[in-house]
């Protein structure tokens, strides 16, 4: 639990901007809000981070009565959206971000916040998170930051950010933890009907799909047969002679038709369907591993753990669809 002035709340502004979207703004401003739990344990303020209307991107619009100058009273600033990735914020915020990190408040993005604070110089050297879909244009724009992809939220000396949309959400809990314990915080995440704490990281959101063609048609005649035989064994020296290639030849052409080695796409297509598996099932993990050609449980569950960062029984527990078993 972070230290504070017993007789002060601790301060949180939420800086908004034109084109805001109203999702990234509620948010915090229901986790540090006082309505949630009918007591207020923030001080909690809205901030226009730049001049004139500040209208959402679906015409919604926020009267604020706080400028740029609350940031400096704040202990807790966060930046919960920025509209583009292309443009830079205006350099009184920046200015504004940065000293209000030198004299010890913690600075938070949430989802593309983190391009915010990417772009005030305050990630430079440090971890941080941003949605996965990002992930390469972030890199390349601040080389000097040390992104974490899969992190539903990272915090590295008093600077805090998240991945994208919900995961703004787990990271407002933990800060509520950092300043009260997690019991209160806790009653928060139920009154909000959110789980305190998620299995898992970004990996298993993110869209990772795999060659379905490729510009070799024996190559693309060989994978659709593979897919509707994963359940048995494959050598790479049977495939070969099926393809008529030597096991050195296929190898080659396999990876320039699809970008993997045989092996990376074989698994990648067997957790693929164990995912709809225990998506839209009720197998057992045990049926499961044998119609997707796993060679043990052991191994299924190494192998799914190592791409998605949770356990399949944990995949089954929030994707499984209900609705599968109504009538």
């Amino acid at each position: 639990m972070y230290p504070t002035d017993s007789n002060k709340l601790p301060s949180v502004a939420i800086v908004v901007f034109n084109h805001f979207s109203p999702f990234h703004i509620s948010v915090p401003s229901i986790v540090f809000g006082p309505s949630t739990l009918n007591e207020a344990f923030f001080d909690l303020k809205l901030v226009a981070g730049e001049p004139g209307p500040i209208l959402s991107d679906i015409g919604m619009e926020i009267h604020t009565e706080h400028q740029l100058d609350a940031l400096a009273h704040s202990d807790i600033i966060v930046i919960p959206y920025w509209r583009t990735i292309d443009e830079r914020p205006n350099e009184a915020l920046l200015a504004a971000l940065q000293r209000a990190h030198a004299r010890g408040a913690f600075v938070v993005g949430l989802c593309l916040g983190s391009y915010v604070l990417a772009y005030a110089d305050l990630l430079v050297g440090r971890r941080a998170s941003t949605h996965w879909e990002l992930e390469q244009d972030f890199s390349q724009r601040f080389p000097c930051v040390l992104l974490d992809t899969n992190a539903l939220y990272v915090e590295d000396n008093r600077v805090i950010t998240s991945a994208g949309t919900a995961a703004g959400i787990d990271c407002c809990l933990y800060i509520f933890r950092k300043f009260y314990s997690s019991t209160i915080a806790n009653r928060v995440a139920r009154r909000m009907v959110v789980p305190p704490y998620r299995d898992g990281g970004q990996a298993q959101f993110i869209d990772q799909p795999i060659p379905v063609t490729s510009s070799d048609s024996r190559i693309n005649a060989l994978m659709e047969n593979i897919r509707r035989n994963l359940s048995q064994k494959h050598s790479l020296d049977v495939l070969a002679e099926s393809v008529m290639m030597t096991r050195r030849t296929f190898t080659r052409k396999f990876s320039r038709a699809t970008g993997m080695s045989f092996g990376e796409w074989l698994t990648t297509e067997r957790l693929n369907v164990a995912q709809d598996l225990l998506e839209s099932t009720d197998l057992s993990i045990e049926q499961v591993v044998e119609k997707t050609g796993f060679s043990s449980v052991l191994m299924f569950r190494e192998k799914f753990k190592a791409r998605y960062e949770v356990t399949p029984n944990q995949w089954r527990k929030a994707f499984y669809r209900q609705s599968n078993n109504q009538t």
